[in-house]
């Protein structure tokens, strides 16, 4: 019993904070640390629409077959106009609550639609939870943000806009209303919808633009297209690991005899042993209960941003005690230039990401993945899984991808936090028991 008051006490606690719209971080001194960070971290300047901007042809070599098609909601067909304003949208701080914050200014295209940071700073310095993933491809995905808590681009868009870390306004038609004070909005407005702007069709609008940001285009897609020589040796030798002992493909490449080379992604949640140090998830999950069965979108969508409870991952939306610190597994095109890496942005470069895997980390962790497990990987190994991964870079991403490429190597060479050999090449231990102390 005393358990149970304790855990919605702290619950209570927590709503509390977030209805009065507290900073990133939780009680304690994860709550000190994350205050500190607050006061000194500043949003970078909103990025300009420049060249990488643009909406993308669909005409690109490895571009799915009626699938760009098909990710058009019938309700929110694409029109230049629309896309222009949603474009214009994207880019203007004045969504923000102080004016400093844009969708831009966490999904720069000069940073292949992110920001290149672990995690995404707002309004006020504030310091999020989460990595921002990129626009590229987003069109795609069955869900959207790392927890799939919503499924279109147009709910995705709503939610940065009214978060306390994020961009700050009191509500979607506070943001609205400072776009209708301006006559060149309203005036685009009424040419695209008919009618003067609104929240929904400002969604709308942004999520057009966004589905325009389609990239393909790489040397991989010119490879699987016939052209052998698109990718070097090692590249061609990464992407046999990848499908076999890597065991990549288990959620980037749907099965052993199907293989989804468009998405690289199987559209899934998955616990890959992240954050489970840093993080007692069991004790945290025993918190959210109450916040989760609220079905309160607003506070959930505050506590994954703002809040340890972010570790929480997929649980906060499912429920389900197996998702328990799973997140959704991204979309690996464009991935070298889309770092730093996983939900938290807490790997730097590719090597990191595949020496977590090949030790199998967070084996300790009762909700970890079945599919994780030593790999056995050799150091030419994982260079060639890392150079298939850099094949996937689209080519108006390719002087970018050269530079991130040198830069991540060179420091795999002297620093590599993630590599345990000897866990890389020894048993799987048994998982334990998630209700052990």
């Amino acid at each position: 019993m005393r358990v149970a008051k304790q855990t919605q006490w702290c619950v209570a606690l927590m709503l509390a904070y977030l209805t009065a719209g507290g900073c990133a971080g939780s009680t304690g001194e994860a709550d000190r640390r994350g205050a500190a960070r607050q006061t000194t971290m500043r949003a970078p300047p909103i990025p300009k629409a420049g060249v990488l901007a643009r909406p993308k042809s669909p005409r690109q070599i490895g571009v799915p077959d009626g699938a760009v098609i098909a990710a058009i909601p019938p309700d929110n067909p694409q029109t230049p106009e629309k896309i222009a304003l949603g474009q214009k949208l994207f880019f203007d701080g004045r969504l923000s609550a102080d004016g400093t914050v844009a969708c831009g200014t966490c999904h720069d295209p000069d940073r292949a639609f992110t920001d290149g940071r672990p995690v995404s700073i707002g309004i006020h310095g504030r310091v999020g939870q989460r990595n921002a993933p990129t626009i590229l491809n987003a069109l795609f995905n069955k869900t959207q943000f790392w927890d799939g808590r919503v499924k279109t681009l147009e709910e995705q868009a709503a939610l940065p806009i009214v978060n306390t870390v994020e961009m700050g306004q009191p509500s979607l038609d506070a943001a609205v209303a400072r776009i209708a004070a301006i006559g060149e909005y309203r005036r685009a407005f009424r040419s695209v919808f008919g009618r003067p702007p609104n929240g929904p069709d400002l969604l709308r609008a942004i999520a057009s633009y966004e589905r325009t940001q389609l990239a393909f285009d790489s040397p991989f897609d010119h490879y699987i297209s016939g052209d052998k020589s698109a990718i070097d040796a090692s590249a061609t030798r990464g992407w046999i690991v990848f499908n076999t002992r890597g065991r990549c493909n288990k959620c980037h490449a749907l099965t052993d005899d199907k293989r989804d080379t468009s998405n690289f992604t199987d559209n899934d949640f998955h616990n890959i042993g992240i954050g489970i140090i840093r993080h007692n998830v069991a004790a945290l999950a025993r918190q959210a209960e109450q916040l989760v069965n609220s079905g309160d979108s607003a506070a959930i969508d505050n506590a994954a941003v703002q809040t340890e409870m972010s570790a929480l991952g997929r649980f906060l939306i499912s429920k389900k005690e197996a998702d328990i610190a799973a997140f959704k597994t991204p979309n690996l095109r464009n991935v070298l230039v889309t770092g730093p890496y996983f939900h938290d942005g807490s790997q730097e470069t590719l090597w990191d990401v595949v020496d977590h895997y090949n030790k199998g980390d967070g084996l300790h962790d009762p909700y970890l993945d079945e599919d994780i497990q030593p790999l056995a990987l050799k150091e030419t190994d994982i260079d060639d899984v890392v150079a298939f991964l850099a094949s996937l870079t689209s080519s108006s991403y390719k002087e970018l991808g050269i530079k991130e490429l040198a830069r991540q190597r060179a420091l795999s060479r002297t620093t590599r936090p993630q590599r345990d050999t000897a866990r890389a090449f020894g048993p799987k231990p048994p998982r334990p028991n998630p209700n052990s102390p």
